[in-house]
C-alpha cells in the first residue's frame, strides 16, 4: 500500500473491503468489470487490481487500474524505438488493461494520479521483470487522448493499441 502525501491510498483491491458495487465512472464496460470480473481475474492471475481511496474513507474507490505481464512484437513497434530495444521478436511489456476514475471525480486530476502510480509500480519492476514498454487498448477516443497526452504512442498497425517505453517513464520520474 503506498500513501501519497496528497490523502489518497493506492492499495489491491481488497473485495471484502472495498465497495465495488458503489463504484461509476460512467462507462458501463469499467464499471461492470470491477463489480463483477475483477474478483476473478485476481484469483486466476490474469490482472492484478488496484485501487485509490481517500485515507478517510478506505472504502470508497476513487478509481482504479489494472496490471498484467503481455508482450508487444518487435516489428509493431515503429522503427525509431526499435533501434534501442534488443532485437527479439516479441518486448517483454506491462499492460495498463483498465484504468478509471469515479464519476463524481471526474475532471479533477485523478487519473493522472492513477497513472503515475500505475508508472511508478511498473518502474519499480521492469528491472526485476525485464520490462521494456507499458501498453494500454484506448477504450475510445477520449481515453486514447488522455494517453497520449502523457506520452504514449500508436503501435504500427494496431489500432487503438499505444505503447510507452519504460525508459521514458524511468526519465520522467
Amino acid at each position: 500500500m503506498t500513501q501519497p502525501p496528497n490523502g489518497l491510498i493506492f492499495t489491491l483491491l481488497d473485495p471484502a473491503l472495498h465497495d465495488r458495487q458503489g463504484f461509476s465512472c460512467g462507462e458501463p464496460s469499467l464499471d461492470a468489470y470491477l463489480k463483477n470480473q475483477a474478483t476473478q481475474d485476481i484469483n486466476r492471475r490474469a490482472a492484478v487490481v488496484y485501487v485509490m481511496t481517500s485515507n478517510t474513507k478506505t472504502t470508497e474507490i476513487i478509481g482504479y487500474y489494472t496490471l498484467s505481464a503481455s508482450s508487444v512484437q518487435l516489428q509493431d513497434i515503429p522503427a525509431a524505438t526499435q533501434k534501442k530495444l534488443a532485437r527479439y521478436p516479441a518486448v517483454a511489456a506491462s499492460l495498463i488493461g483498465r484504468l478509471a476514475v469515479s464519476g463524481t471525480v471526474k475532471g479533477k486530476g485523478f487519473g493522472k494520479l492513477l497513472l503515475r502510480d500505475t508508472f511508478q509500480r511498473i518502474v519499480s519492476q521492469s528491472k526485476d521483470l525485464a520490462i521494456t514498454v507499458i501498453i494500454v487498448d484506448a477504450l475510445n477516443e477520449d481515453a486514447e487522448n488522455f494517453y497520449k497526452h502523457y506520452g504514449f504512442m500508436s503501435l504500427t498497425n494496431q489500432g487503438n493499441r499505444l505503447y510507452l517505453p519504460v525508459a521514458t517513464v524511468e526519465k520522467a520520474l
